[in-house]
């Protein structure tokens, strides 16, 4: 018989061209070993079509809500997936360098595109534009539940929007940086102790 896994699962959402494999995935995942925080990562291969990878998304979500706690990391458009997710399940989320109208931006990368870490190459139509549009949730729920981590010197996104859109929202904003969010490592305790706060007091992590 197999033991139950109590333990926080923490959901990772990657960005466009993205994968996995990312820099920042293997910062997460380095910094959790380290400190020996006792949560169940999982980083799902969103890929590019829109419809699916909020699927991809949903479903490590669905199958704990109710169960185990739940929170997502979601970075540039991974912040955005994570929104429509945390809306629509009532979970937590940080958003890093979010694209907070990716449905705007994406515009610009209309035709072929390879991913960065796999090689795989995509074309990017209108359809996903529209996908992108309609998964809108449009004002969160419970602005509270998004913790949104922004840093002026991203050279993708105007940090500006995403201040807007999530103007209700707790926010972490850093001047300089980059789109990849630098120190991003130094971030994550405060990021679990903002998903799970009962941590701030020695609950369900320590160290």
């Amino acid at each position: 018989m197999t033991a139950t896994d109590n333990r926080p699962r923490l959901i990772y959402l990657h960005g466009f061209k993205s994968s996995p494999g990312s820099e920042k995935v293997g910062e997460l995942r380095e910094t959790l070993e380290r400190l020996q925080v006792p949560v169940e990562l999982v980083v799902p291969s969103l890929g590019f079509e829109p419809e699916r990878a909020l699927t991809r998304a949903c479903e490590p979500v669905e199958a704990v809500l109710g169960q185990r706690p739940c929170g997502l990391i979601g970075s540039s458009l991974g912040g955005y997936y994570a929104t429509v997710v945390s809306a629509r399940y009532g979970v937590p989320a940080a958003l890093v360098n979010p694209a907070a109208y990716p449905y705007r931006l994406l515009r610009d990368y209309l035709g072929e595109q390879t991913n960065l870490h796999t090689g795989e190459t995509f074309t990017v139509t209108e359809a996903h534009m529209q996908q992108l549009t309609d998964m809108d949730p449009g004002d969160h729920p419970d602005p509270s539940q998004l913790l949104v981590l922004l840093q002026t010197g991203d050279e993708t996104l105007d940090y500006r929007e995403a201040w807007r859109r999530f103007q209700g929202s707790p926010h972490w904003l850093q001047a300089g940086g980059d789109h990849r969010f630098q120190n991003f490592a130094r971030t994550i305790p405060s990021v679990l102790a903002f998903l799970w706060p009962e941590s701030r007091s020695g609950g369900i992590f320590q160290g």
